[in-house]
Order: C-alpha cells, then structure tokens, then sequence
C-alpha cells in the first residue's frame, strides 16, 4: 500500500493543506504503507523551492514524515519533483499522441468562455471541441509544427466512465459533457496536472489517492488516461472540503488560517486534535498527535458534507 500527499508549493501550506496531509497520511498508515511526498511545482511563475522547504518542515514539526519523495528525492522512484520530470511527461505525450486521439489547439482562455451556456456558473469550463480535427478518433498518429504555439489536447469520448469512490462511492461522469477535451500541455509549454499526476502515480507505485472532493471530476479524467496508457490506476479515496464562513473552500486566501498564524498561536497538538473533531473521529477537539489519531482513525467517521471552520 502506497499513498502520497502531492502539494503544490506556492505559498505558505493553510488548514485545509494540513487537513488534507493528515487525512492522507493517516489513510495509508492505517494499513501499514508507504506515504509519499511528491512537490507538483509545476508552475514556474507561482512555485518556489522555498516554499517547498518550508511546507516540508511545517510537516515535520505536526510530525508528519514522509518515507519516501521531498525535495531531497529520498527513495528510487524519484525525482520527486515534478518541475525535474519532463522528460518523461515528454516520453508519455509522444505515446498518447502515437493513438491519434491528441491534437493541437490554438484556442484561448476567452474564446471557451464565449462558448459557454450562461447558466454554468460554476466555474467549470467545458471545451466545446473547437479545434478538433474532423473525424476523430481515427487512430492516425497526430502530427504537431515544431513552430505552432499551440495547447495539445486529448480527445474524450461521448460515454460513461464508472468508478467507485472509497468514501463517496459509486461514481458516473461523461467526460464529453462535463469537461470536453482536455489539455495535456498548455500553449508555453507547461505540462498540465492530469498528465503530470497519471504519470507520476503510476511510476511512483501509488495504489492509493486521498484528496479532497473536488477533484472527483479529475479521477473520471484519469482513468480515461490510465486506460489509454495501459497503465495500473490506484484507488481513489475523496473527503469533504474545510471551507470559510462564505462557504468557499480554505484556500491561501484565508491569512489568518496559514501555518504561519498557527504555529504561532497553536501547538501541533491542537491542530491535530481540531482536525480529528472536523473529520468526525472525535466527539470534541481534544490535543492528541497524530499517532494517538491514528489509532482510532476510520474512514467510516469522515462526514461527506463540507465542514465550516469559524476562526
């Protein structure tokens, strides 16, 4: 059993960064396994190896190590960090683009947005396939100009990919409605989190993926590209979101929420115990570390509505 907490380092780690380690730590160890520290900097612009340090010794002084990954890549399956991991996002888009489902869009930001409905508010943007080519899929490799400044984007099928969600269970999405198809890599070049994080698991040993529910879309998309890379897809385990008193989720928004403000107000303790009451394991927030949580944790505690935390 192999799990891995995979946070991007772009500023100072908040609650709902810590609640997220915490749970996934304490899923994984529950069964005896291997925890992984994977740093997803795979924005130049807005990740920083500084940040990285900093979340990790946040980490150990709640007293979560990590057995494997880091910024110093303890272990063999590394690096663990994904900005040293091109080459081999590289290797796996050529192979994707081999199955002709991948095609070049020049499409920008905007221009999706003016093919939405108006009533999707939400915030989801779902690409109307503007720049696929007519009569995909046809299985003929997909031919990209070393000079086009173009997205690459894999083409998804109009049908049902089913999963079972360890906490949320049976789980339904039709990637064609909900999402379109999606980006591999941007247009400067950047790789894209869905193919970075199918890759990275799979080579990584990962068997198991807990994260907050939000991203239950992205596990639908996943699967989709471990199936085409004939490649083992983990188990996916999704919790309920920490969210401010406006019901948004804790982000680095919320200052007053950061590691910064609770290292200096809180001991790991505390913090440990707070969570262990959000996540439904005890009746009331009592201090306790994380190994005296451990032994009681449950999956069948953790709630499946989102928490609100009033500070």
């Amino acid at each position: 059993m192999k799990g891995r907490f995979a946070p991007s380092p772009s500023g100072r780690m908040h609650l709902g960064n810590v609640y997220a380690a915490l749970i996934s730590w304490l899923s994984v160890k529950k069964k005896d396994g291997v925890w992984v520290l994977r740093i997803e900097d795979l924005d130049p612009q807005r990740c920083k190896l500084e940040y990285a340090l900093q979340l990790e010794d946040d980490l150990r002084w709640l007293g979560l190590d990590w057995d494997e990954g880091g910024t110093e890549n303890r272990g063999n399956c590394g690096p663990y960090l994904q900005s040293q991991r091109s080459e081999i996002y590289e290797e796996y888009l050529q192979r994707l683009n081999k199955t002709g489902l991948t095609y070049p869009c020049t499409c920008t930001r905007a221009d999706i947005m003016a093919t939405q409905a108006p009533h999707e508010s939400d915030g989801r943007i779902v690409y109307k396939g503007t720049c696929r080519p007519q009569g995909m899929p046809n299985g003929t490799p997909t031919i990209f100009s070393k000079d086009q400044q173009a997205a690459t984007r894999l083409y998804v099928p109009d049908k049902q990919i089913a999963f079972t969600d360890g906490h949320y269970g049976a789980q339904s999405v039709n990637l064609a409605t909900h999402c379109g198809d999606f980006v591999l890599r941007r247009k400067d070049g950047a790789w894209a989190y869905q193919l970075a994080v199918v890759v990275d698991d799979a080579l990584m040993g990962i068997t198991e993926v807990v994260r907050g529910r939000d991203l239950l879309l992205s596990a639908s998309q996943q699967l989709y590209l471990y199936d085409i890379l004939s490649l083992k897809a983990p188990e996916f385990f999704h919790f309920p979101l920490l969210c401010n008193e406006t019901g948004q989720r804790l982000s680095k928004r919320d200052k007053s929420l950061d590691m910064g403000v609770l290292r200096s107000q809180y001991t790991p303790e505390q913090i440990i115990g707070e969570i262990a009451h959000f996540a439904g394991q005890t009746d009331r927030p009592e201090p306790m570390t994380s190994a005296e949580l451990l032994k009681i944790f449950d999956w069948g505690k953790m709630p499946t509505n989102d928490i609100i935390v009033n500070y």
